[in-house]
């Protein structure tokens, strides 16, 4: 027993010390990212998103020893740095976002928040949406209808970009179709909820593939998930776009859909 306990802190300690190292290894960038990140050179940024890369290649090639859903937390923190950086992404875009979900998302496919960054920073941000989509379709597979809790979002996420970003509406019926077959084996009142909205999603996509009103429905979920402004935003400008209107509310968005679809 006691061997045993010895091996478990010792392999956690060797993790520990791989993310120190690599930590230490982030210490220049974090220094300069205390200097204005407005007069920093799209040279020097470019530069620390090839050291980034070096990091987590260090991290594909480290040993979780089972600390997989440490390591893929780590790096996600370390993601939020990366599109939090305003200035920075200003000048070199977003295009470097789904490295980060490969490493997350294979050390822990049930991170199921990890599902709505990836959408929204890869497809809306980088406009990668081939890249969002392979990335879930793999991690996907080691997901069930309750495991973990209300991963029917990760499907909805899913459809979202099949839908919006590369207009194949076959893969998105897919998509929603399944999300209501995960949602509807949950009796909680949420998960009824995303089944009844996904199931009618689905049949607008399959009466009308060109369906405004599968568009506008799937562009409302954007909006409810919205992470910043600017994603809200875009969210609100599509569906106007599409018809229909746009009601702020004490409780939230309402949305008036247009007459015809």
């Amino acid at each position: 027993m006691f061997a045993q306990y010895r091996q478990t802190i010792g392999a956690f300690l060797t993790v520990c010390l791989c993310m120190l190292g690599v930590g230490s290894m982030q210490y220049p960038q974090l220094q300069k990212l205390l200097r204005s990140r407005e007069t920093i050179t799209l040279e020097s940024l470019e530069g620390e998103i090839k050291a980034e890369q070096v990091r987590l290649n260090l991290i594909k090639q480290t040993p979780s020893f089972g600390y997989d859903n440490l390591i893929a937390d780590w790096v996600y923190i370390n993601f939020l740095q990366y599109f939090g950086d305003d200035e920075a992404r200003a000048k070199t875009g977003y295009s470097f976002s789904p490295e980060y979900f490969e490493v997350i998302l294979e050390r822990d496919p049930k991170f199921l928040a990890a599902y709505l960054g990836l959408s929204t920073s890869t497809s809306m941000y980088a406009g990668l949406p081939e890249r969002s989509i392979d990335i879930m379709q793999q991690s996907l597979k080691f997901l069930s209808p309750k495991v973990p809790e209300k991963s029917y979002y990760a499907w909805r996420y899913k459809g979202i970009d099949e839908l919006l970003f590369l207009g194949s509406s076959q893969a998105a019926k897919h998509s929603f179709v399944k999300a209501a077959d995960w949602a509807s084996q949950s009796s909680d009142e949420e998960s009824k909820l995303i089944a009844h909205i996904s199931q009618r999603t689905a049949q607008f996509l399959n009466h009308n593939p060109n369906s405004k009103k599968a568009r506008i429905s799937t562009w409302t979920m954007v909006l409810n998930n919205g992470v910043d402004d600017k994603t809200r935003k875009r969210a609100i400008r599509e569906i106007e776009a599409l018809g229909a209107k746009v009601v702020s509310t004490p409780e939230g968005y309402k949305i008036i859909p247009p007459a015809k679809d």
